[in-house]
């Protein structure tokens, strides 16, 4: 890792070369900018730039270091860099923004409502976080991705302002998403980061109206380590008389955010059972799969017809939805959430879930999907487990999850794409070593293995070494295996029956004749399925080969 300085200086260098036709000075120097026209290093160039200044594991620490001291004084420096960039709160009152927090499902209940409000005509703009495949995700106009050109614009002119004349490491991408919705759309779907009181989207202060998804616990070292803490959070958005919205939550959790509605001053009402709702056509039917979608689409429900009547408050009553609703929950899109890809024989199921709640929901929905896709095809049928955990996860808790699955094979990887970087800008974690999220496979390799009742194997096979260059393979007797990268992982796991996968090109991790001995029944089975999480960013590395249109 490049030391701070030695990353400044490469940032002006950046910087310099980025020309953009005006004469800026930095310090005295004057630095003649002129627009270059390949579009596509330009991005490459300004994501690199992104990762120097943050990757999830720096920002965590970060925050929790400045929620620890003085946490609002975070709230304070975003508003210093909005006004830095041309912006002020001020300007934030006049943008229509519907606001969502929660721990699990924040994201789909945003999706939910962003496609619904779309459908009714509302020309829409939609933040969230992470980013699956490419940084510019998560900022959407209309349900795209902002294009390259607009990205790149802005990236530099906030880097800028914010950076380099204040040395400040900042959320750049959160500063471009509200410059961007305030001249674009008619309404912006807000998603909270981490929380809801401290974080850095929390300078709203005139939401029409607030959401709050299934609380449970995460994030630990920034929010509190109980459901309590963790409650009084996320109760940080709500604003005095604007309307809020939950799913049904534990008593406890329910209880705090309560009592924060009455001492901020707003309405609080809790979402009706999916069912309930007089569809006139049967029971409603959603894009996103899995039992726990039906409570963020009811949330989804409610937060899009407050914003439709948005000077009628009627509480969270069960309603008739319009056709448009009904069509919208049924065609809304959300990659790595409970998806399903189906690859000739292999059968990918993809779920970004990283806490214990959400992986007892990914468990509940792969099982059921599983056991249909089983009951169809006589044939042998191989289950695959591709993980991996980041940050502060308690790994060995969602592998005891995972566990009931019976899985014929385990195996691991880091969030690294591929070995050769060049092209993963938008997916490359420079604060993190590599050896360090190859132990962590290694050590889920092992707490697997103690949970099926086998033992790593001794000796220098499964042993981490790394000189030079990344190992090629960890092995052990059992039917785990711990790959370098996720695309070797892919490529092992399907053999060259995945066409899709296939063009992404043959092989280039020589495997040893043992191991490709041990891929025999992945080769005969008449089908394939493979579970992908723990990770949103694992689940992002691979539908990056996956689904190739999110990289295009």
């Amino acid at each position: 890792i490049s030391p701070a300085p030695t990353r400044k200086r490469a940032i002006l260098g950046l910087w310099v070369r980025f020309r953009v036709g005006v004469t800026a000075r930095v310090r005295g120097l004057g630095l003649r900018i002129i627009k270059q026209t390949c579009v596509r290093v330009c991005v490459q160039e300004a994501v690199c730039a992104l990762n120097t200044l943050q990757t999830n594991v720096s920002v965590l620490d970060q925050v929790q270091r400045e929620r620890s001291e003085l946490p609002e004084l975070q709230l304070q420096a975003m508003r210093g860099f909005l006004h830095r960039t041309g912006l002020t709160v001020d300007k934030l009152d006049h943008l229509n923004i519907i606001h969502v927090t929660g721990t699990k499902g924040k994201g789909s209940t945003c999706a939910f409502t962003e496609r619904i409000l779309r459908d009714y005509g509302f020309r829409t703009g939609f933040y969230s976080s992470p980013h699956l495949v490419q940084v510019r995700e998560r900022i959407r106009i209309n349900g795209q991705p902002i294009s390259k050109e607009l990205f790149t614009k802005y990236f530099w002119e906030v880097l800028f302002t914010n950076v380099l004349i204040t040395k400040s490491r900042v959320n750049i991408v959160n500063y471009s998403e509200q410059y961007l919705f305030i001249q674009q759309v008619d309404l912006a779907v807000i998603e909270v980061g981490i929380g809801g009181a401290y974080d850095c989207t929390n300078i709203i202060r005139k939401p029409w109206v607030c959401g709050i998804s299934s609380l449970g616990i995460d994030h630990t070292s920034i929010l509190g380590n109980t459901i309590e803490e963790i409650a009084w959070q996320k109760a940080g958005i709500f604003k005095p008389g604007v309307p809020v919205f939950t799913v049904k939550q534990l008593d406890r959790p329910m209880t705090v955010l309560q009592d924060r509605a009455k001492e901020i001053g707003c309405p609080l009402w809790v979402c009706p059972d999916l069912e309930q709702y007089e569809s006139g056509a049967g029971p409603l039917s959603l894009g996103l799969a899995g039992q726990q979608q039906r409570c963020n689409a009811s949330l989804a429900l409610q937060l899009s017809k407050t914003w439709l009547q948005r000077y009628r408050q009627s509480g969270a009553t069960a309603f008739k939805p319009s056709p448009i609703m009904v069509k919208g929950l049924e065609v809304t899109e959300w990659p790595g959430r409970t998806q399903t890809l189906r690859h000739g024989p292999v059968t990918y199921y993809l779920d970004g879930a990283h806490t214990t709640g959400s992986m007892q929901a990914c468990v509940h929905w792969f099982s059921q999907e599983i056991q249909q896709e089983e009951s169809s095809n006589r044939s042998p049928v191989i289950r695959v487990l591709l993980f991996n955990t980041t940050g502060e996860r308690d790994s060995a808790a969602m592998l005891k999850l995972l566990e009931p699955c019976q899985f014929d094979f385990a195996v691991f990887c880091p969030n690294i794409t591929e070995t050769i970087t060049e092209n993963n800008a938008d997916q490359q974690n420079f604060n993190v070593s590599v050896e360090n999220m190859l132990t962590r496979c290694l050590d889920n390799q092992i707490s697997w293995q103690s949970l099926s009742g086998t033992e790593t194997k001794q000796g220098s096979e499964s042993e981490l070494l790394i000189k030079g260059r990344l190992p090629l393979l960890a092995k052990t007797r059992t039917h785990t295996m711990v790959f370098p990268c996720i695309l070797s992982a892919l490529q092992w796991i399907s053999q060259g029956r995945d066409a899709v996968l296939a063009a992404a090109g043959s092989p280039y991790l020589p495997v040893q004749p043992s191991v490709t001995a041990k891929a025999e029944p992945l080769r005969e089975a008449a089908q394939v399925s493979v579970l992908v999480t723990g990770s949103l960013h694992l689940v992002g590395g691979v539908l990056k080969y996956l689904d190739p249109s999110l990289a295009s």
